[in-house]
């Protein structure tokens, strides 16, 4: 490695891009095109780096198992920056074994970490902690510590095990400082301010009240019955119900958690759920179909009664009902959750995300838009969305997940 090169390197190890590309601007090898490519990542300029990354990769020759390799991590996390999170998993799986074989721990831990936090933009927690647990932090450059431990922390809020990431954000705390990056520092900070901001309101008779992530543990974690709005299911202790992909199931929940210890009128219940103004007998049916059906699978933890009125919720065992709503009402507030980051969205990443389809993603942008909550950049395939960020609150709860918290 040349002298050049490596100053460029040490500069981008410092987070220095410009300081880097001054040393190898004009160069056209290889590893000039590679540590090019890294430094217009850091600038943001996101397809010429995975353009100069590709073209180092195919520069390197036959034996250069190891700097083709890192180019394909490079570029795999200038596609998660992109949120580009299609295509398979592949190309970075093998790059990471070669590297782990060649004995470059620190790479090989950061294709890693790139694909745990593929998987936790996606939701797969299980899939995300798997992978995290590979990763021994301690061993890795300051930098890089701090990343895992970000991804720790966001792992363990987006499970509602908030001590837990407190831990993983003081320890991020402490390497990137110890790194002297000052983007790194300012990401450890934003996430710490997470768990001072409200998450969610709790829903009674006398009003909403605004929780933090800890305080919404603290409901989970109480006995009590919790209908939450924000993961769409219900929850007693450790027993988790989902019932994200049973709306109607899930509105009727909510409608009688809300009237509870009262029951819930037969119309006001089929307004809720059906959207229908003026219920009829084919409602009514209907609503006793509906009734039967959230009946079987709430028994673990309630049972539905019939008054005279309506329907009321007994829950099991004496326990109180509590009636978590996210702090931003909407059928779209899953979708402002994954724009509010900052970054720009394409329409196949959010369906992924959101395991919607596009079309169903498209017509929600498309109202947001004419909201004004939203913009797009681009046209066609090279087409982006984006939001300003939701101040005031956190958005973790309305994050899609396929891991239910508790």
């Amino acid at each position: 490695m040349d002298s050049l090169i490596a100053a460029s390197a040490r500069a981008l190890a410092a987070g220095d891009a410009l300081g880097a590309l001054k040393r190898v601007a004009l160069r056209e090898d290889p590893p000039a095109l590679a540590l090019r490519g890294i430094a217009m990542a850091q600038l943001g300029e996101h397809p010429v780096a995975r353009d100069l990354l590709r073209r180092a990769a195919r520069g390197f020759g036959e034996h250069e198992d190891v700097a083709r390799a890192r180019c394909v991590v490079a570029e795999a996390e200038v596609a998660l920056a992109m949120r580009d999170l299609g295509g398979s998993q592949r190309a970075l799986d093998a790059a990471s074994a070669t590297l782990q074989a060649h004995a470059d721990h620190r790479n090989a831990s950061l294709a890693r970490l790139v694909a745990a936090r593929r998987l936790l933009l996606l939701g797969r927690l299980h899939e995300a902690g798997a992978t995290l647990s590979r990763i021994d932090a301690r061993g890795l450059p300051p930098a890089l510590r701090a990343v895992a431990e970000l991804s720790a922390a966001e792992l363990a809020l987006r499970s509602l095990h908030v001590i837990d990431a407190r831990a993983a954000l003081a320890r991020a705390r402490e390497a990137a400082a110890a790194a002297r990056v000052p983007a790194l520092q300012a990401e450890v900070e934003d996430a710490q301010a997470v768990l001072e901001r409200p998450a969610a309101r709790r829903l009674g008779a006398d009003g909403a009240r605004l929780l933090r992530l800890d305080e919404v543990a603290a409901q989970r974690g109480s006995g009590a019955l919790v209908v939450d709005a924000c993961r769409r299911g219900l929850g007693a202790g450790d027993a988790w119900l989902g019932l994200a992909r049973r709306p109607i199931l899930f509105a009727l929940a909510r409608a009688l958690a809300i009237a509870w210890p009262g029951d819930a009128n037969r119309d006001a219940l089929i307004r809720e759920a059906f959207r229908m103004r003026e219920p009829d007998e084919t409602h009514r049916a209907r609503l006793r179909v509906e009734i039967g059906r959230l009946r079987a699978i709430v028994k673990p933890l309630a049972r539905i009664e019939a008054t005279a009125a309506g329907f009321a919720l007994v829950p099991l065992d004496a326990r109180d009902v509590v009636v978590l709503a996210p702090p931003i009402d909407g059928d779209q507030a899953s979708l402002l959750a994954l724009l509010s980051d900052g970054a720009a969205w394409s329409t196949s990443a959010l369906a992924l995300a959101l395991g919607d389809s596009q079309r169903t993603v498209q017509r929600a942008l498309v109202e947001l838009q004419a909201g004004g909550k939203v913009r797009s950049i681009g046209r066609a395939r090279a087409q982006r969305w984006l939001a300003p960020p939701l101040a005031g609150f956190t958005t973790i709860l309305l994050l899609p997940t396929a891991l239910a918290p508790g």
